[in-house]
């Protein structure tokens, strides 16, 4: 059936014996202009059926989006269509509609999956948002003469030259890559370390709050920890109180003696009262002076007990012993409990000497390894290596603890601490980077080798960030296609 009163550039459906578009069943759906979803019996570039015991008006114009799969990702194609005839009963009435209005770049999507039905290929992204058609004759160009001979280009030297060049790097790469991992010594594990100091607790009570955490930055002489040890604050005032008690005994007494001339006086029995009560006695001046000596040596026993109380609260307090950082300190929060001998801070010297690599080598290739022989780093995304030298070879790798080496790591069988100084200084940050560390033997060589993998790592680093980005730009392109 042809409608002669609708425009000429919309669509246009006809009978079966007079249709243009071929219809091909397929799996999709349809979103109807009500917002209700039905199934997609056939499809065709001038209409669709779809299963739908709902019923439409005739000819009325209604807004459909058809629901298509590509890849893996549901797509929508909105057009207009209005229903022509219905054909079955109940829930499996089928209702014909033809489209009226559509957009060319949405008509020529539909284009494109029902050709790809067709011919038996799944729908693909790529072949949807492509601007050519594989499947599209091209137009002959008009009036354009063929000439009898074709042109040979001329291809530039340069880009000769960057072929050449490109393979050169790559086969060094290679190369460099096979050479560094066959015959230079390569240690089992290897990380960035520094000096390290644990603070120890020298008794026990609660660790007061001195706000450091890791991190911090601490001067030398700096107070670091402080343990408040009640029962010792407490031995601390009694033997005070004993001391203050003597002392004004012996003031008492010796002031009555020197009152009463030959005369009896009343002297206290006790330098340190039991039960909280005192008992006097009346005794000979001479009786008296011997009681009071015996006060001035309970008097100076509690004095020299309350110096050794003095001396440990002070030892309570601990004191930076370098100007280091903090690299894990015990939460004080609460009142936190410590007994004696407790780690509750590590400190770590980050000087530009101090910050250096330690890396465990095999027994079987540590005689290879003398003092001052070459070696290089290289830190993870870095793109140079950078040069050092072998300052220690140590069969005890817990002789000097330095921080930046898991425990886990400590505890492998038959390998050595190897103490590296870099040429130049590392940074304070990078203590604890796992780094990559070869010895060398023959220097020369061995340097050129070591650039030759560091540079073609950085040009493989490059290229992967390169394509990365191409990915992420043609991914955010196809989405702003299908939308």
């Amino acid at each position: 059936m042809t409608d002669h009163h609708q425009d000429p550039d919309q669509l246009r459906h006809e009978r079966r014996d007079e249709r243009r578009h071929v219809r091909v069943a397929m799996p999709f759906h349809v979103r109807l202009g009500d917002g209700h979803v039905v199934k997609g019996h056939d499809l065709s570039l001038g209409g669709f059926s779809a299963e739908t015991p709902m019923h439409f008006e005739r000819d009325r114009e209604i807004p459909v989006a058809l629901m298509l799969a590509a890849s893996g990702i549901e797509f929508a194609l909105p057009a207009m269509a209005r229903p022509r005839r219905e054909m079955g009963e109940g829930r499996r009435q089928c209702i014909a509609f033809e489209f009226t209005r559509m957009e060319p770049r949405q008509r020529d999507i539909l284009r494109r999956v029902i050709r790809a039905q067709m011919s038996g290929r799944h729908v693909s992204l790529d072949g949807l948002v492509d601007p050519q058609d594989s499947q599209t004759p091209r137009k002959r160009q008009g009036n354009v003469a063929t000439p009898a001979t074709k042109p040979k280009r001329r291809v530039p030297m340069f880009r000769y030259l960057a072929l050449l060049v490109a393979a050169g790097v790559l086969t060094a790469a290679v190369a460099a890559t096979v050479y560094r991992n066959v015959f230079l010594i390569e240690p089992s594990f290897a990380a960035v370390t520094a000096p390290r100091t644990d603070i120890l607790a020298p008794g026990a009570g609660q660790l007061k709050d001195l706000d450091l955490k890791a991190g911090d930055r601490v001067e030398r002489d700096q107070p670091l920890i402080d343990v408040n040890n009640a029962e010792l604050q407490n031995d601390l005032l009694l033997s005070q109180a004993s001391f203050d008690y003597n002392e004004r005994l012996i003031e008492n007494l010796q002031q009555s003696l020197d009152s009463a001339g030959n005369s009896k006086v009343s002297v206290a029995t006790s330098s340190n009262p039991s039960g909280g009560e005192l008992g006097y006695e009346i005794l000979s001046p001479a009786i008296a002076r011997t009681r009071v000596e015996q006060f001035e040596t309970a008097r100076d026993y509690e004095s020299s007990r309350i110096d050794a109380y003095k001396a440990r609260v002070a030892a309570n307090t601990i004191y930076s012993p370098c100007d280091c950082e903090v690299a894990w300190a015990l939460s004080a929060a609460g009142g936190t409990y410590v007994n004696e001998g407790d780690r509750v801070m590590t400190l770590v010297s980050t000087h530009d000497n101090d910050v250096m690599v330690e890396a465990l080598v095999h027994m079987d290739d540590i005689g290879d390894i003398e003092n001052h022989q070459q070696a290089y780093i290289a830190l993870p995304n870095a793109s140079e290596p950078i040069p050092a030298r072998v300052r220690s070879v140590a069969l005890d790798v817990e002789r000097q603890p330095r921080a930046g080496f898991p425990d886990w790591v400590r505890q492998q069988q038959n390998v050595a601490s190897v103490l590296l100084v870099p040429e130049a200084p590392l940074p304070a940050s990078a203590v604890g980077t796992p780094v990559d560390v070869r010895f060398t033997e023959a220097p020369m060589l061995d340097t050129a080798a070591e650039w030759s993998y560091q540079a073609g790592r950085a040009m493989f680093q490059g290229v992967q960030s390169l394509w990365g980005r191409a990915a992420d730009g043609m991914t955010q392109g196809l989405k702003s296609a299908m939308n």
